[in-house]
């Protein structure tokens, strides 16, 4: 289906609303294939489009199933990879369940969908195509954001460099990023405690304090014992929260609560 070829207008809307931005470049492609792991197991691709990576997933080995909500093109990629799963679904609402999650992300849902896939089960690994700049702070390159800080515990995140827009078509307005995300074999932070541990950096983000005082109000402690915290795993106490680096954050954890 080369990406040239012209489609019927989607029951879901047209380009625009779908954020269809196809990824041709054939370097670009082979890299980003080349960061799954074949090794896993199954492989689900998220909004397929015009197929271009589902072709060279499918060269892998394991199974791959592939979602489109443009049902025009999810019925020809259906026809032009027999073995392939092609299913007609919105990544929003169906479940996510692989051992490898691929996708040149939706721009226009690159949120939205990477929380979806955080709050997910039953995948070891991501690798996404994003907005460079959502790459970019994932990957904690340049500072961190209260998403990265959040997930650090039970996620590693890793950037493999940056899409310029002309190898998309039609171009975006921005380049876009790779970034792969693993799922922690141990959680530096036990999983009963998640709920806790995101409230604790969330309060540390907005606290609009000195690191020390927003630290300890959010961990229910004392601005001294925050700041022995914060000295004990080697962050300045005028640090930002953006600057605390991910395997920092469980570690300041641990010792705000022994």
């Amino acid at each position: 289906m080369p990406r040239s070829s012209h489609m019927p207008r989607s029951s879901h809307g047209g380009r625009h609303e779908l954020g269809q931005n196809f990824l041709h470049h054939q370097p670009t492609i082979r890299h980003l294939v080349s960061l799954v792991d074949p090794a896993l197991g199954p492989i689900l691709e998220i909004g397929a489009g015009s197929g271009a990576i589902t072709r060279m997933l499918a060269t892998l080995g394991p199974p791959v199933t592939a979602l489109e909500l443009d049902e025009h093109r999810a019925r020809a990629l259906r026809h032009a990879l027999p073995s392939v799963t092609v299913l007609h679904a919105d990544a929003m609402r169906h479940p996510l369940h692989a051992a490898t999650l691929v996708s040149n992300v939706p721009f226009h849902l690159t949120t939205p969908l990477l929380r979806r896939v955080l709050t997910s089960r039953g995948w070891s690994r991501c690798v996404l195509l994003t907005q460079w700049e959502v790459a970019r702070k994932r990957a904690s390159v340049g500072g961190g954001t209260l998403l990265s800080a959040q997930s650090a515990p039970w996620y590693e995140f890793e950037l493999h460099g940056r899409v310029p827009s002309r190898h998309f078509a039609p171009a975006p307005s921005v380049d876009g990023g790779i970034l792969s995300i693993s799922r922690r074999a141990k959680p530096l932070v036990p999983v009963a405690q998640r709920a806790s541990y995101e409230a604790f950096a969330r309060e540390v983000f907005v606290g609009g304090r000195s690191l020390a005082h927003a630290v300890g109000s959010g961990a229910r402690r004392d601005t001294g014992a925050a700041a022995r915290a914060l000295r004990e795993v080697g962050i300045a106490r005028d640090a930002r929260a953006r600057d605390i680096r991910p395997e920092q954050w469980s570690a300041l954890w641990s010792a705000l609560r022994r």
